[in-house]
């Protein structure tokens, strides 16, 4: 924290008058909120090279014009930053009543409509001219992305629920799952933001979403981002109002890819939905389970509403998984 003061007064040439820690979410970072002629975020992360990829990532994005906090300084040791105060209000708080009834109001759903359509512009426009090789863990989305991911839920999901498996039944699904991922997964130069989701969009004092947190974002297929935003287990989103929001972004897509139309991406769509909530419950039973965050186990009933759901509708590729979702309490 002493570091971060300093970066303060360095930047401002005043003492912060407060420095209030913020609730953290899925990661290790630790925030704040400076206060004093200047209110600024400080973020202290225990990884220099997560760091770095955020401040390049950050800076590559204000240059090509996207709403992402400027970054005030840095320390000498690249663990601690300061960066623009985007305020107190993310999209996940905004759309509470939504959340919480399901029936969304004409607010709400444009800030979700505003938070969607940017999306396009985040993974193609962002990914013009970006060095790929400064992201973290890795560059780009490939099997051992997909692997990990799967794993991730196996060995912090599904052991922890005390279930007996058939591993061998278990990886064949995996294997057909990655397999049809990668075969749609031409890329371009498109990033992949990885967690994008109401948490990590803040709404600006102009009514704009504003981005933050993708400091694990790659190279990737972009469907991956349409997933993890529409099927976000909390955001309650309605099979129908998923449609709306999935219509809203093919139609900004088009700016990028002309010929992008519903009939082919909804297809497509099905399976990086059932990789993300895999994922997602995978970080679940982490944060949730190992680590004792409750916010995380709170979620876990409705990311395994979406999965079933999913896997209702076509399991011929993964029939052991959806055996084992169905018994899964």
């Amino acid at each position: 924290m002493e570091t971060l003061r300093t970066l303060y007064h360095d930047i401002l040439g005043r003492w912060p008058s407060d420095i209030t820690p913020l609730a953290g979410a899925g990661s290790n970072r630790r925030y704040y909120r400076l206060s004093g002629p200047r209110t600024l975020i400080g973020v202290h992360g225990e990884s220099v090279d997560e760091n770095d990829a955020f401040l390049y990532l950050s800076r590559h994005f204000r240059s090509a014009g996207l709403r992402v906090p400027a970054i005030m300084g840095v320390s000498t040791d690249r663990l601690s930053y300061l960066q623009e105060d985007l305020g107190h209000t993310s999209l996940f708080d905004a759309i509470a009543s939504g959340r919480s009834t399901g029936r969304f109001s004409d607010r709400e759903y444009t800030l979700l409509s505003r938070t969607i359509r940017a999306l396009p512009d985040i993974q193609f426009r962002g990914g013009r001219g970006l060095n790929f090789g400064n992201c973290y863990p890795q560059a780009a989305f490939d099997r051992r992305t997909v692997m990990w991911d799967l794993n991730y839920f196996k060995y912090c999901f599904l052991l922890s629920t005390g279930m007996h498996l058939r591993d061998d039944l278990l990886e064949d699904d995996f294997c057909r799952l990655a397999d049809q991922l990668l075969a749609n997964a031409a890329t371009a130069n498109t990033f992949m933001y990885r967690d994008f989701q109401s948490r990590n969009v803040m709404i600006g004092a102009d009514g704009e979403p504003w981005f933050i947190d993708y400091q694990g974002g790659r190279r990737g297929p972009y469907l991956y981002d349409v997933a993890s935003f529409l099927w976000q287990a909390r955001a309650n989103l309605s099979d129908e109002l998923r449609r709306r929001l999935l219509a809203e972004y093919v139609e900004a897509l088009r700016t990028y890819l002309p010929d992008a139309s519903m009939e082919d991406i909804a297809p497509r769509l099905r399976r990086f939905v059932l990789l993300r909530i895999l994922q997602t419950l995978g970080a679940y039973g982490f944060r949730g389970r190992v680590e004792g965050k409750p916010h995380f186990l709170q979620s876990i009933p409705a990311a395994l509403s979406n999965l079933r759901k999913i896997l209702a509708e076509d399991s011929s590729d993964t029939p052991y998984l959806h055996e084992l979702i169905s018994v899964c309490g």
